[in-house]
């Protein structure tokens, strides 16, 4: 049974008042390498269908994975049994008004092994330069097309396919170790040789080793680890926990200032290259979501404007609650400084002395309050002299806070699409530019390589 028709067909057998229904049928095709040859490769699919029945106001949801045309009837009766034992949902409102939105009725999207097809021999050509070079490349490539149909008792009929990939590269030699990474639709806008001379370069930079103290840096930030820091900081940019009293958007809400610099980050669900599902697809309800808010449009929306709070992630009934507009989390994110921003290459070559990081990784979140987050680097610190790459250092763990770091920043960079190192797993639409901050804390030496 097509995901459309299983729709349609728990809409028919829906007995509550109110019904949700979401299809995705996804796929996905992968290749991994070790030591400068190919590993392992593969495709796999999946099909997902979850039923949020309603009856006045309360709600049952279950959701399964490969559910048969035989299977519906008890996945659609397991729903609305759990809607009429429950109590009303503090976030109930009217269903989103039916509307149309994709090709309903075409098959799900797919993807295979052929999306590798220019991307392959390219990175066969960079095996053979690094194999030459007493270089070893490790890494792995992952594309995944989801189709999603949401269908509802009131009418929307909206479908969206979604494709996410990312490749992730390693180079290694006798004494470093440099990562370079990115996202793409669709793997036919890689430059894999740029990427392969950018790593040669860093472990050039690597033959040169020294050893620094913890302390302040002047850091130049990448895109990668700006954008680890601000994927954490939207994660956290919930209106009702500001609300509340609970994170550090509770001393700054909307209309605060966070930096004196023009900075914008938004999200836009036709950003081109980071385009994203257009609606609302929730699941299930929580403090950021709401099942009543399916299928409710997504429009590109400010979360920080000329360095302000502009927007907290609201759902219907938050919105409610706070009397601020409802702006829904979407998902991509984008930052943009001063217009005409400076190269990070132009910007190494204005420094004085200071860091230029490479990516971070094992971030964690110490005090939700000030946001502040600890996390290590990883995979090339280099130090800046006098506008050039003298060397490589130790790797630190750092003790900052997103919002804190954004009122530091003294210079933004040019904005380019980048794959958060840490979070790429669940976030790998973002671009952004890199940021200097005249201070960043490095708190301890780290022996992680």
């Amino acid at each position: 049974m097509r995901p459309q028709e299983a729709v349609e067909r728990v809409l028919d057998l829906s007995t509550t008042s109110d019904c949700v229904v979401i299809a995705e049928e996804s796929s996905a095709a992968n290749l991994r390498w070790a030591g400068n040859t190919l590993t392992t490769n593969g495709v796999n699919r999946s099909r997902r269908l979850t039923v949020i029945a309603v009856q006045d106001g309360s709600v049952g949801v279950v959701s399964r994975a490969g559910v048969g045309a035989e299977e519906l009837s008890d996945l659609v009766k397991a729903a609305e049994e759990q809607a009429r034992g429950a109590e009303p949902a503090e976030d109930a409102a009217p269903l989103i008004a039916g509307g149309a939105a994709g090709d309903w009725d075409a098959e799900p999207a797919l993807t295979d092994i052929s999306v590798f097809s220019s991307f392959a021999p390219a990175l066969g050509e960079q095996f053979e330069a690094a194999q030459a070079a007493g270089r070893r490349l490790y890494g792995f490539a992952h594309h995944e097309l989801t189709s999603t149909y949401l269908g509802s008792s009131s009418g929307l009929r909206l479908r969206h396919d979604q494709p996410t990939g990312k490749l992730e590269l390693n180079a290694k030699n006798e004494s470093s170790s440099a990562w370079a990474g990115t996202s793409t639709r669709d793997f036919t806008d890689l430059d894999v040789a740029g990427l392969g001379a950018e790593l040669e370069r860093r472990l050039a930079w690597g033959r040169r080793r020294l050893d620094l103290p913890a302390g302040r840096y002047e850091t130049l930030l990448p895109p990668s680890a700006v954008s680890d820091l601000m994927v954490y900081l939207y994660w956290t940019a919930g209106a009702r926990d500001a609300h509340e009293g609970r994170t550090v958007f509770s001393s700054h809400p909307v209309g605060s200032g966070l930096s004196s610099l023009p900075l914008r980050l938004y999200s836009d669900p036709h950003a081109p290259g980071l385009e994203t599902t257009p609606f609302v697809v929730a699941h299930a309800s929580g403090r950021d979501t709401s099942v009543f808010d399916n299928g409710l449009e997504l429009s590109s929306t400010d979360w920080i404007a000329d360095g302000k709070v502009a927007a907290l992630t609201q759902t219907r009934h938050s919105a409610g609650l706070t009397g601020q507009p409802v702006t829904p989390a979407i998902d991509n994110l984008l930052m943009e400084g001063a217009p005409g921003g400076p190269t990070l290459e132009e910007m190494v070559a204005r420094t004085e002395r200071g860091l230029l990081l490479t990516c971070l990784w094992y971030i964690r979140e110490v005090d939700p309050q000030s946001l502040l987050l600890t996390g290590l680097t990883r995979d090339g610190v280099y130090l800046v002299e006098n506008g050039e790459i003298t060397g490589e250092v130790n790797n630190f763990r750092f003790n900052e806070s997103p919002v804190d770091l954004l009122s530091r920043v003294s210079e933004t960079g040019r904005t380019e699409r980048t794959l958060p190192r840490e979070w790429s797993d669940y976030f790998t639409r973002a671009a952004m530019p890199a940021l200097r901050v005249p201070d960043y804390n490095m708190s301890t030496v780290s022996q992680a390589s």
